[in-house]
């Protein structure tokens, strides 16, 4: 998507993918400098070591806790996250919703995309947060993160099971699918049945080629508004075209060369 974005603002450059070794991303960024590169995206999981070795953090990267992006200016190494504002991005655009007026289910809160989702929907002060994670250490972390943060009056953790995820599925407006599961179609069920009503707005952060997970056709047949992730992706791209050339990115070109390539 960004190498269209490129030709349609008429700027000289090239979007291209460069692999690093973990442990190395301090060592990599200083050749992305002395390269003359403007900026980068960093996927997983070099997040947490980008976060470490910047020169000049934003805030909201340091309240979720990891860069994904990175605009390089005279010699600086700016770190931004556009997880979380991607996320309120594609929220709006799918649902016409904002978060702070939603009540907010997220399934896989212990990793790093459910993380930087339930710290965005606490900043944003959202009316009702429950985590669910497999492991529910890693969600306990997660929420007592966001409970010393104080935005968001109404944080609880749950087990993952049927009985408890149906219960909390009753009470909340967005339902949110942070973990893997899905890619496959022969992956297991997040949800068990009957839970997903038309009221919901369900958001599956994976994304397939054909445009349909096994949440979100339960979540069609139950009526059910629905996105996947690769709205996310899109803007996630528009918002670091923005830290890189502080100018609004050509959206509709993106989308267009995001599709084309999920399609080939």
């Amino acid at each position: 998507m960004h190498n269209p974005a490129l030709r349609a603002c008429g700027i000289d450059a090239q979007y291209i993918r460069v692999q690093v070794p973990v442990g190395r991303v301090g060592e990599a960024f200083q050749q992305f400098v002395k390269c003359g590169f403007l900026g980068v995206n960093i996927t997983i999981p070099h997040k947490f070591e980008a976060l470490a070795v910047v020169d000049e953090l934003d805030e909201l990267a340091a309240a979720l806790g990891a860069v994904n992006t990175l605009a390089i200016r005279d010699g600086k190494l700016h770190g931004y996250n556009s997880d979380g504002p991607g996320f309120i991005r594609s929220v709006r655009e799918a649902f016409g919703a904002e978060l702070q007026d939603l009540r907010v289910l997220i399934l896989g809160a212990g990793g790093g995309a459910g993380r930087a989702v339930a710290a965005q929907s606490a900043l944003k002060r959202c009316r009702k947060l429950i985590l669910v994670n497999r492991s529910i250490e890693k969600a306990e972390t997660v929420a007592g993160e966001i409970r010393a943060v104080g935005r968001c009056p109404d944080v609880s953790v749950l087990n993952w099971t049927d009985e408890d995820v149906a219960k909390a599925a009753s009470n909340v407006d967005l339902i949110v699918n942070a973990t893997s599961l899905g890619m496959k179609a022969s992956d297991a069920k997040l949800l068990p049945a009957g839970v997903l009503e038309a009221r919901h707005l369900v958001f599956d952060m994976v994304y397939r080629a054909d445009g349909s997970t096994p949440l979100l056709a339960d979540a069609k047949l139950a009526g059910a508004k629905t996105v996947d992730g690769l709205t996310l992706l899109l803007h996630q791209g528009a918002i670091s075209f923005e830290h890189w050339f502080d100018q609004p990115a050509p959206l509709d070109v993106m989308r267009a060369g995001l599709q084309n390539a999920v399609m080939v």
